[in-house]
């Protein structure tokens, strides 16, 4: 099947531990543009003819070297789901677990840290990701509370 190109789509993962009861999440800081030292999520722009959850899956294997295990939609307050980023930018974001746990910065992004829900306020995200990690922290469970 084939999509056509929406320039204006950004897909990300809200990578976690556990898609069923997560206690971290994963945070990216930005090294480069002029997002420098933001923190987000990885992922990046869908490409002509590529399906959302297709490009997440290229995106988080370019940044990361990451295959990932997706898990259901963080949906946002647009028809389609999406969060709102900038004039005419949205993004879309699903809730996933990485294959392994030593995961490492890769070209777009210096550092990165697992946060607990606690912890998610001790990062400045980007703003346009602050709506979706008060989503996600009400998702995440205590680690304590963690079997």
């Amino acid at each position: 099947m084939s999509f056509p190109r929406d320039r204006h789509l950004v897909v990300a993962a809200a990578l976690v531990d556990d898609l069923a009861r997560p206690t971290r999440l994963l945070a990216a800081r930005r090294h480069a543009t002029s997002q420098a030292g933001g923190w987000e999520f990885p992922g990046g722009k869908v490409e002509a003819g590529e399906e959302p959850l297709a490009a997440l899956h290229r995106e988080l294997a370019e940044e990361l070297s990451l295959p990932i295990t997706v898990g259901p939609e963080v949906r946002g307050p647009m028809s389609d789901g999406a969060w709102p980023i900038v004039e005419g930018w949205r993004i879309r974001v699903w809730l996933a677990v990485p294959a392994r746990t030593d995961v490492r910065p890769g070209p777009a992004h210096d550092l990165l840290r697992w946060l607990g829900a606690d912890e998610l306020g001790s990062v400045p995200w980007l703003p346009a990701d602050d709506a979706i990690v008060v989503v996600l922290r009400s998702l995440m469970a205590p680690a304590s509370a963690h079997f």
